[in-house]
């Protein structure tokens, strides 16, 4: 009995070391991934690297159907901005184009002083192309940043260059667009936490954000979104459909109207959009919650005053 218990200690053991090394493996790999990546790129450090136009008119000609997913993942999404083009701590942005959208998109060179303080955020008043307010208590647009104001502090929203004691890019109309709550809250958020918390543990990250317009439509029908970092270790490319649940959008003005049967997924590893009631002192509230895993209406908001 003594020798079967000893047997049997002596594979547990086994297992666990086995599990571990597997595990270390696993990180082991990712690293020496990563750094072929650095090794292989053979762009110049000027070439950021992006979107092709024809990834753009790809993206751009997709018609989202209710009840498919929000995120495509472009190039198995594997970021195609170059990670040797980071050289100064800055935000690159595009103009606005000849209908006043940030069409161009904008690219970030981040690092750990630019995560900013979101209780420093005031109310903004910047209305995008495509802009409608809400209307009857229900809360379909957001103004979007491009570049999140959590990752923008000490960047000057006129130069894009650092600047100390800048608290972050709030009401740019370079920054801005069109979009709607369920995916500036739920969905864009989970790519914006990864850049956050890659530059809070030291990496410098180039961050690109690019709305994506079908010919002269006023609200993107999406926005891509691509980091990495330096080292290599943060590498994603994605795009993010612009919908809102039960919610019929007009692109080319930015007009909607209510319809349940716009069921949009819920992807398990959305970040749920908080009730703003505790952290906003504006004049509006918004409150509710998308339900998991389809979500069929529009969460809600009320004035203040």
């Amino acid at each position: 009995m003594r020798k079967f218990f000893k047997q049997l200690l002596l594979l547990v053991v086994g297992m666990t070391i086995g599990v571990g090394l597997l595990v270390a493996d696993h990180y082991y790999n990712q690293e020496q991934e990563a750094n072929q990546l650095i090794k292989k790129e053979s762009r110049p450090d000027s070439q950021v690297g992006g979107l092709t136009a024809q990834q753009k008119l790809q993206l751009a000609n997709h018609t989202y159907q209710p009840g498919e997913g929000v995120i495509i993942y472009v190039n198995n999404g594997r970021s195609s901005l170059n990670p040797k083009s980071w050289r100064k701590n800055q935000v690159l942005y595009g103009p606005l184009d000849a209908q006043g959208r940030t069409s161009a998109g904008n690219t970030a060179f981040l690092e750990r002083r630019n995560h900013a303080d979101t209780n420093l955020r005031t109310d903004q008043s910047v209305q995008p192309a495509g802009w409608h307010h809400n209307s009857d208590g229900q809360l379909v647009y957001n103004r979007g940043h491009l570049i999140a104001y959590s990752l923008t502090a000490g960047i000057n929203p006129q130069t894009g260059q650092y600047s100390a004691g800048v608290v972050g890019d709030q009401d740019n109309p370079r920054n801005l667009f069109t979009e709607t709550d369920f995916v500036n809250q739920e969905i864009q958020t989970i790519y914006e936490t990864k850049v956050r918390h890659a530059i809070e543990h030291g990496q410098k990250v180039i961050y690109q954000a690019t709305p994506i317009f079908r010919g002269n439509e006023l609200v993107p029908r999406g926005i891509n979104l691509q980091a990495i970092s330096t080292d290599g270790r943060l590498n994603f490319n994605v795009y993010l459909q612009n919908v809102e649940p039960g919610v019929v959008i007009n692109y080319r003005d930015g007009s909607y109207y209510f319809d349940s049967t716009m069921a949009v997924p819920v992807p398990p590893n959305a970040e749920p959009a908080e009730d703003s009631k505790a952290n906003n002192e504006g004049q509006f509230h918004f409150y509710g919650h998308y339900p998991r895993p389809i979500a069929r209406a529009p969460r809600h908001y009320y004035r203040a005053w």
